[in-house]
């Protein structure tokens, strides 16, 4: 089985990017399940519904989440509705939903959850990822399915790193994401579990996590109180972790990347 998780789709640039890459890519590598972060989608903060359709139409699958999840409202319905395929972090306080959901797909059920690590930037209230994830997974241990891909959403490299080798063996892959920029770290843990502490971003590739550059020099260098302005401009980046996977975990990862002019 073939599973494609695609890092942040950064606004509109980010949704672009992936329109031009995404079914290249799904015929290319057969792609069974495309899971991808949906927190910035519309303008860089939640996912409207009509983003989601968008995404969908392109061949987005399955959505997970960060801080800005529960940002738009009308996203609230489809986050604690067990049948659509959209979830925020299911160790957020105050976001809908349990953070966890099943997606059918033509070789069997997956199951994805998302989590948020304890530090994302401003502060945002949270409960302990290790127990929210030795919980959820206990919950469904007797459950079949093909595979369990857990997206960790978090800025300190060594929540991410550790939760991978604290999951190795009991899940099919942890994938890191919220920093924008993907490591150089994409690996198989002994015990069989993929792993890549940051899978980077979709959106405009010369840009501060998909802002723009000039917006953070300013605020940096004179203190400026300003509000972000998503980066536009082309060559756009598309970045995406490739699984391959066998009896619940996997064989390989691969680090995906394509530069869009």
């Amino acid at each position: 089985m073939n599973i494609l998780y695609v890092g942040d789709i950064m606004g509109e640039p980010g949704i672009e990017t992936v329109r031009a890459v995404l079914p290249g890519i799904k015929k290319e590598r057969q792609i069974d399940l495309v899971i991808a972060q949906a927190e910035n989608v519309t303008d860089g903060k939640g996912m409207s519904l009509d983003d989601m359709k968008r995404l969908q139409g392109i061949g987005v699958d399955f959505f997970t989440g960060g801080n800005h999840t529960p940002s738009r409202d009308e996203l609230t319905p489809l986050l604690e509705d067990e049948t659509q395929p959209v979830i925020g972090p299911a160790n957020m306080q105050d976001c809908p939903g349990k953070g966890w959901k099943y997606i059918a797909t033509p070789k069997g059920n997956v199951l994805v959850i998302s989590l948020l690590g304890l530090t994302v930037g401003r502060a945002v209230e949270t409960t302990n990822p290790l127990a929210a994830i030795d919980r959820i997974l206990d919950e469904h241990r007797n459950t079949a399915r093909v595979a369990t891909v857990v997206n960790f959403h978090g800025d300190y490299s060594s929540e991410k790193r550790v939760i991978g080798y604290y999951l190795d063996g009991r899940v099919t892959a942890v994938i890191g994401d919220h920093w924008h920029v993907p490591t150089a770290d994409a690996m198989v843990l002994p015990k069989g579990t993929a792993h890549m502490t940051d899978v980077g971003m979709c959106g405009s590739l010369h840009s501060s996590l998909g802002v723009k550059t000039e917006i953070i020099m300013s605020r940096w260098r004179d203190g400026k109180v300003n509000k972000n302005e998503l980066e536009t401009d082309r060559p756009y980046q598309f970045n995406a972790a490739l699984l391959l996977v066998r009896d619940g975990l996997a064989e390989s990862i691969e680090h995906i990347q394509r530069i869009v002019n």
